[in-house]
């Protein structure tokens, strides 16, 4: 089993990785310089949640118990990779 510590640096890795990806297109294609904040913006969100989540683990076990708001209907090419995950598009 991963530690604590593991997870966050496999945490901080994936995130790097898809920040870079995010980087490089944005790179090769002219993207509104609002819609790059907001990706950014939810990809930290992500980090901060994953976070507490992991921190409430050590606190007697309880979970995240926060409810999420309903979300749009992904992008096909979100959709594509959550089913690479082996997880479902809806919340």
């Amino acid at each position: 089993m991963l530690s604590k510590a593991e997870v966050q640096n496999l945490l901080d890795d994936l995130l790097e990785q898809q920040a870079l990806a995010l980087g490089g297109l944005v790179a090769l294609h002219d993207m509104n310089d609002e819609l790059v904040w907001k990706l950014v913006k939810n990809l930290d969100v992500i980090r901060t949640r994953f976070k507490r989540r992991l921190h409430a683990q050590d606190r007697a076990r309880q979970g995240d118990t926060a409810r999420l708001r309903p979300m749009a209907q992904p992008h096909p090419a979100i959709q594509h990779f959550l089913a690479r995950l082996g997880r479902e598009a809806h919340p």
